[in-house]
């Protein structure tokens, strides 16, 4: 058990973490690392882990993670930092086992319920994108689709995601299910301008100019200076009319 000393030196580490005196919050961490006993100190290495990578010293920043495990596999956040930095540096399947260990204890500890910790599930959902990120720079669609719709599953509020999940149809020639995506998405986020922009650019490259036109001048009529529609409305000015 911290005490109130301890857990106000922590305190004092993780605001000079954030105004950038790094150098100051070290010496304050491992003066503490004398201090506390063996099974208290996953959430020091997890800080000094934070600070090797912000410094661009990924080999401390390894250890120090895997030291948080070692006395805390359950410490999620850990799993995660480190699952990025193995695949930052190119250890993939390392990277891919630890995400996937974190994975399985974070569904052990919900006994299937759906994750209530949002800041966790975002963490997760982040990771779920970027590998998604990975396998379109590949050209790997399938994998890129099952990896955006985890990470859509996980952080609902990120309306982004289900844009890329409807591009990702349309170089699959999906183009049936980006439609039947971005209306979806229109619909039941009637506010979110980015989905009438989508869909006016699907529209667009299937040769639908007017129903193209229409929704980027309903964008236009809550953002009159949105650039982006003001764009795609002047090039769309100069094309006919086509049916596919």
């Amino acid at each position: 058990m911290k005490s109130m000393k301890i857990q106000n030196e922590l305190d004092s580490a993780k605001a000079l973490i954030e105004k950038g005196r790094r150098a100051d919050a070290l010496k304050i961490l491992n003066e503490l690392l004398e201090d506390i006993e063996n099974n208290d100190q996953s959430e020091i290495y997890f800080m000094l882990g934070n600070i090797f990578h912000l410094n661009g010293e990924i080999g401390k920043a390894i250890k120090a993670f895997n030291k948080v495990l070692e006395l805390d596999p359950s410490h999620t956040d850990a799993a995660i930092s480190l699952s990025v930095l193995y695949n930052d540096i190119g250890h993939y399947e390392e990277a891919k086992k630890v995400f996937e260990q974190a994975n399985e204890r974070v569904r052990a500890k919900t006994s299937g319920e759906k994750i209530v910790d949002k800041h966790i599930s975002k963490k997760f959902a982040a990771k779920h994108y970027e590998l998604a990120e990975l396998y379109v720079t590949y050209g790997r669609y399938d994998e890129a689709l099952f990896e955006y719709n985890k990470a859509s599953s996980l952080d609902q509020e990120n309306l982004e995601i289900r844009i890329k999940i409807a591009k990702v149809y349309a170089k699959k020639n999906f183009i049936g299910k980006a439609f039947e995506e971005l209306k979806k998405l229109k619909i039941e986020n009637p506010n979110y301008i980015q989905a009438r922009i989508s869909l006016g650019v699907l529209y667009y490259g299937s040769g639908k100019i007017l129903e193209a036109q229409s929704e980027w001048q309903q964008v236009l009529s809550k953002e009159p200076f949105n650039k982006e529609a003001n764009m795609y409305m002047n090039l769309s000015k100069t094309a006919s009319e086509t049916s596919i």
